[in-house]
């Protein structure tokens, strides 16, 4: 009996975008994924490491006070168990992918951004962690 690779991902979306936030949780609930939490902010999201069982966190790049890229970088320090990221951002600059992917992203999403994009990238993780777990 297989597993279905969208029960092993528990996601956090982060952005302080509403409407954007709002757009990427419906498009993955409709895909039947779960979403476990969602933060308008840095300071709430790390607050999901600890509030939620989230393993993939989606986090936009530019936000307030403290930006998606240091944030991914916090997240794995607290964490105490592995985090998946995936950054996104309407900045798809050269220089801004290769800062989020050495800051430990496995992929990054331009905004705005359709729902095969974000589908596509989510079920990649999801296939990967699959793959880990057996």
């Amino acid at each position: 009996m297989s597993k279905d690779p969208k029960s092993v991902l528990k996601i956090a979306v982060v952005d302080d975008a509403d409407f954007s936030r709002r757009t990427a949780v419906e498009i993955l609930e409709k895909e039947g994924f779960e979403v476990v939490g969602q933060a308008g902010n840095a300071e709430d999201a790390i607050g999901m490491v600890t509030g939620t069982k989230a393993n993939l966190f989606l986090i936009d790049v530019v936000m307030p006070n403290i930006s998606g890229i240091e944030l991914a970088k916090k997240l794995n320090q607290v964490s105490n168990r592995p985090i998946t990221i995936i950054m996104m951002s309407s900045l798809d600059l050269e220089n801004i992918i290769i800062e989020s992917i050495s800051n430990g992203a496995i992929d990054f999403i331009a905004k705005p951004f359709d729902a095969e994009t974000l589908i596509k990238s989510v079920t990649k993780v999801a296939n990967d962690m699959l793959k880990d777990s057996i």
